[in-house]
Order: structure tokens, then C-alpha cells, then sequence
């Protein structure tokens, strides 16, 4: 269960251990929020780690407790697409993509429909907030953005709903007006507002782009040898994971046996496992939370880096982008 100093539950922490033990070397949290993975690692037998979280938050929540490792943890406040920049020849790299509880539970960062608090959702606390995106963009923009990134089916209608509505200043006027806009949900569904807020905090904070970004630049600093574990917690972003090692481990396949064979690069990753690790009955019981999370881990060869269009990865890619 978490603590006081410590409330987010880091999802499938064990069968992450265990899956890239033993632990040594230096390994990169590029998701560092309260630090559960850190920690973990450290005990696990890790040399250092080097926590990165864009939240200034994250790093004023451990400082009661990051003291206790001294050199061996090194914080720093940036992204986890540039995480090349913050350390290579790494033994390990772990991302989870997940929304910390710390940001959802804290009215006053806009993340939750849930809890009344100003429109905010920046993961960073800078830049163009959730307010600035509804409050300004064109309808048909909003439309876009709610229907790729929220998979919502009444895109739409809400982005007309929000125009009509503006100024919106606040998470519960936000969601009012979306519900005012679908039907009442059924006992065991969703809230309404659910993937219209998920949507405007994708693209709020680029975190498919982060994401697309971040996974390259893991190959690009993990040494031969070096793992590359990433938890998932929806669908798109389990298939871009998925489908970037597939593409750089070489295990794609051709889709029609009659086609001539691929030209195929000296895979950069050998994958552990074709399947994702989900949650055990253990954790499924002490945190509902994990059970959509999904575990993904490979190893780094020593073959050159490279690239991979994000068109490649089944990233939601809006009008212009590729």
C-alpha cells in the first residue's frame, strides 16, 4: 500500500524487478513521479539511477526521502524524449506512462473532472495550459483532438458544445458541458467526461509525440546489454510501444508471404517476451488501478541506432503531421 511520502502506487513494480534482474549499472527512471520505480531499482542493486520528470512537483515530494541514497540518485527536471541528453551507455531505461495519482488528487492542476480546480493539466506547470487549447482553438481543431486522442465518438458535438460555452475556466464547468452532451452512463461505465479530458491532457502535454521521441531516444542511450522496460495503461500507446520494438528488434514479419523479403537493419533490441506482463491477482487486488497496465520489456544489441516514422508506430497523427 503507499505511504504518506510516498502515494503513488507504482504499477507492476515486482514483475518489472523481475523481469529485468539482476539489477546493476546505471540505470534512467525517465518517468520519475514519486519515485517507486527509483527506489526499487536502487534496492534491487543498481548503482545510480537518474530520476527525470518533467513535474517539479515529483522532486519536492522526495525530498524528505532522496537524501537517503545520496549520489547514487541524481534528479532531473526535464523530458523523457531528450533523456539521451541526461545519460548514455545506461544499463537500464524504465518509462511509465501513466498519470500519477499525486497530479490527479491535486485539484489546483486541472487533470481530474472530478475535483472543482482551474483548467490547467501541465505535467511541466509551464506552457500553454488546457484552458488556453478549449478557450482558443478552432471547433473543428477541438473536434480532432478529442476524437484521435480521446477516441470519442461524439468529437464533435462536444467541440461545438465547448465553443458555445466559452470562456471555460474550470475542470467541473469542462465536464458539465461534455456531459450535457452524451447520454447518462450506465452502473460499471466511464464517466462521460472521460476521454475528452484524456484527450485535451495528450495533447496539452504532446505525450504520444514524448513518447514516440522518448523510446528512441532510450536506443540511442542504452549501452549493448541495456534494458528498456515501459508500462502502458492504454491502448494506443501499448500499440506504439509494441509496434517501435517489433519494428527495431527486426520481428515485424512480412504480411504477405508471397511479397519479396524486407530489407531488415541488424535488429537494435532482442525482445524478452512477445507478450506484454500484465498484473498478477496480488496486485489487481490491491490496486484496480493495474488493470489495464501492460509491461513491456527488450534488450538493446550492439547495432547502430535508428529511426522510426511515427506514422510506423500507430501514433494518432492529426492533419499535417507525420
Amino acid at each position: 500500500m503507499s505511504s504518506p511520502d510516498q502515494p503513488h502506487i507504482s504499477v507492476l513494480l515486482r514483475p518489472l524487478i523481475n523481469a529485468v534482474a539482476p539489477v546493476s549499472g546505471v540505470w534512467l527512471d525517465g518517468t520519475f513521479g514519486a519515485g517507486g520505480y527509483s527506489r526499487a531499482l536502487l534496492e534491487a542493486g543498481a548503482d545510480k539511477v537518474i530520476g527525470v520528470d518533467r513535474d517539479p512537483l515529483a522532486f519536492e515530494m522526495a525530498a524528505p526521502w532522496a537524501h537517503e541514497y545520496g549520489d547514487r540518485l541524481e534528479l532531473v527536471e526535464g523530458t523523457f524524449s531528450r533523456l539521451d541528453e541526461y545519460g548514455s551507455g545506461l544499463a537500464g531505461v524504465v518509462l511509465d506512462l501513466g498519470v500519477s495519482s499525486m497530479q490527479l488528487d491535486l485539484a489546483e492542476r486541472g487533470f481530474s473532472f472530478m475535483r472543482d480546480g482551474p483548467l490547467d493539466m501541465r505535467m511541466s506547470q509551464s506552457g500553454p495550459s488546457a484552458a488556453d487549447l478549449v478557450n482558443t482553438a478552432e471547433e473543428v481543431d477541438l473536434a480532432e483532438i478529442i476524437y484521435l486522442y480521446g477516441e470519442e465518438r461524439a468529437s464533435r458535438r462536444i467541440a461545438r458544445a465547448i465553443v458555445n460555452a466559452r470562456p471555460i475556466e474550470t475542470t467541473l464547468q469542462l465536464a458539465r458541458i461534455v456531459e450535457s452532451c452524451l447520454p447518462r452512463p450506465k452502473p460499471g461505465q466511464s464517466h462521460p467526461a472521460t476521454r475528452t479530458f484524456q484527450a485535451l491532457r495528450i495533447a496539452v502535454n504532446d505525450e504520444y509525440g514524448e513518447l514516440a521521441e522518448g523510446l528512441m531516444a532510450a536506443e540511442r542511450a542504452l549501452a549493448p546489454g541495456g534494458q528498456l522496460a515501459v508500462v502502458t495503461f492504454h491502448s494506443v500507446e501499448d500499440r506504439m510501444v509494441k509496434r517501435f520494438l517489433q519494428a527495431r528488434s527486426g520481428s515485424t514479419g512480412n504480411a504477405n508471404r508471397y511479397a519479396p523479403e524486407l530489407h531488415r537493419e541488424t535488429p537494435a533490441f532482442e525482445l524478452k517476451s512477445r507478450k506484454a506482463i500484465g498484473p498478477d491477482d496480488q496486485e489487481l487486488a490491491e490496486n484496480p488501478r493495474s488493470r489495464s497496465a501492460k509491461l513491456r520489456v527488450a534488450v538493446r544489441t550492439d547495432a547502430p541506432s535508428g529511426e522510426v516514422e511515427r506514422s510506423a508506430l500507430g501514433m494518432p497523427l492529426r492533419k499535417g503531421e507525420k
